[in-house]
């Protein structure tokens, strides 16, 4: 008799609060959760990822020159010419000159989230009709990539 009672009460409380009209409603709720990645982002030139902002500096960083140099001929070259040649994905020249740097880093340490939801990657995606394989580059070592390229697109 005791279980039963508290089964009632709770059945109360459940009903007068879900009838409440203070209360949200469920529509109105699950509006707000459904954007999008992108449409949170608040410049979205800069793509969708861990990297918010990077400082360049001048003269480049030979260190991460050479690094970065490194990362390409190893994760980077089956793919991608340091000319405007496409092979399976497009070629870097000028690519620091066209995108900006958190864009460039945030598609190279997070290309899974940049293919499905940022416009710029999906239209390099239906141009190369081949995703980027996530290659499990680190913030760093994207930041050494993009040093390279940097160098690449003739910065001194």
């Amino acid at each position: 008799m005791k279980h039963l009672l508290k089964i009632t009460v709770a059945a109360s409380v459940v009903w007068v609060v879900s009838c409440s009209p203070e209360k949200p409603r469920f529509e109105e709720n699950s509006k707000k959760n459904t954007s999008s990645a992108v449409e949170s982002v608040a410049d979205p030139t800069k793509g969708i990822g861990p990297v918010k902002h990077v400082t360049l500096s001048t003269p480049l960083d030979q260190e991460r020159v050479k690094r970065g140099k490194d990362i390409y001929e190893m994760k980077c070259e089956a793919c991608h010419r340091l000319d405007d040649q496409r092979v399976v994905g497009p070629g870097w020249k000028d690519i620091t000159k066209r995108r900006k740097p958190e864009w460039i880093m945030n598609m190279i340490t997070n290309v899974d989230v940049m293919l499905d939801q940022d416009p710029e990657a999906q239209k390099l995606l239906e141009l190369c009709l081949t995703r980027m394989p996530n290659q499990n580059v680190s913030v760093g070592d994207a930041r050494d990539i993009l040093e390279f390229m940097r160098r690449n697109d003739g910065e001194q």
